[in-house]
């Protein structure tokens, strides 16, 4: 398993890195599309649907949304909005969990809720490339996501006590998000150091900081019930020794809308 998940690492990053930082334009989006279709394609399965004919149709129908969202440009301020009031809705949905799944047992509904997952990811993305410091943005997002992890992987397994949210994921605990909460917060505070932001400007950041963590770990939760509901262990087999596409940005689907959202409130883009 190790050797699979190591030889799967070796060879998506460097694509992963190429198609993040290097492609601009139409053809970013056209990376970040291909991605978001492939997860579209493994969430279908979460929905209920097991038919490689309805998962096809409903990744090109994703597909089809994603290339309506390129061309009408306009409607990306309103992506934006529908995918941060998902976030909240999710936040309760998993909080919530089991008894909320009877608002959400309909596989046509959790067909749309792979919309509001997926639309908004890539628009979030897609805004990043045109704004200021682009590639700064998109790298920002995923060291906080990242950054996130690995603190609340060491915390919790030195410290985790308290069950963050036994019945979607018994192995998550409080003491694993504080450590998260902790290794972002030294991240900002290293970044503000070194392009010598102001006090109020570092204060901002670190109060994002926090709101994006926490809406990265309900991005995390929220997949995973899902996939307990559909009694699925990983998303899907694509990646061999890491699931699928969905296991790996799950965090990211949450973190990347609500990033963008932060960054047009507080003027750095334009929607």
């Amino acid at each position: 398993m190790l050797k699979q998940r190591i030889i799967t690492a070796l060879f998506m990053l460097p694509v992963a890195l190429c198609g993040f930082f290097l492609l601009n334009s139409g053809w970013f989006a056209l990376f970040i599309g291909a991605v978001v279709t492939v997860g579209a394609w493994e969430w279908a399965r979460l929905a209920g649907f097991e038919s490689q004919l309805m998962r096809v149709v409903y990744s090109l129908l994703v597909a089809g949304a994603l290339a309506i969202l390129y061309l009408v440009p306009q409607l990306a301020g309103w992506v934006l909005l529908l995918g941060v009031v998902w976030w909240v809705i999710a936040t309760l949905l998993v909080l919530n969990y089991p008894s909320s799944s009877r608002s959400w047992s309909s596989p046509v509904t959790r067909l749309l809720i792979g919309l509001l997952i997926l639309l908004p990811a890539w628009q979030g993305l897609v805004l990043f490339k045109q704004w200021p410091e682009s590639n700064a943005l998109i790298l920002a997002v995923m060291v906080l996501v990242w950054g996130a992890d690995i603190g609340a992987y060491f915390a919790g397994r030195r410290f985790g006590k308290r069950k963050l949210a036994p019945q979607v994921s018994p192995g998550k605990s409080w003491e694993g998000v504080y450590g998260g909460l902790l290794a972002t917060l030294l991240i900002c505070l290293a970044v503000a150091f070194y392009r010598d932001w102001s006090l109020g400007g570092t204060l901002l950041a670190m109060a994002g900081t926090v709101v994006i963590v926490l809406i990265s770990v309900v991005g995390d939760l929220t997949e995973s019930m899902f996939k307990r509901q559909a009694g699925l262990k990983d998303s899907s087999n694509l990646l061999p020794g890491h699931g699928g596409i969905l296991d790996r940005i799950d965090s990211l689907t949450a973190a990347i809308p609500v990033f963008a959202a932060l960054l047009w409130l507080s003027a750095w883009g334009s929607v």
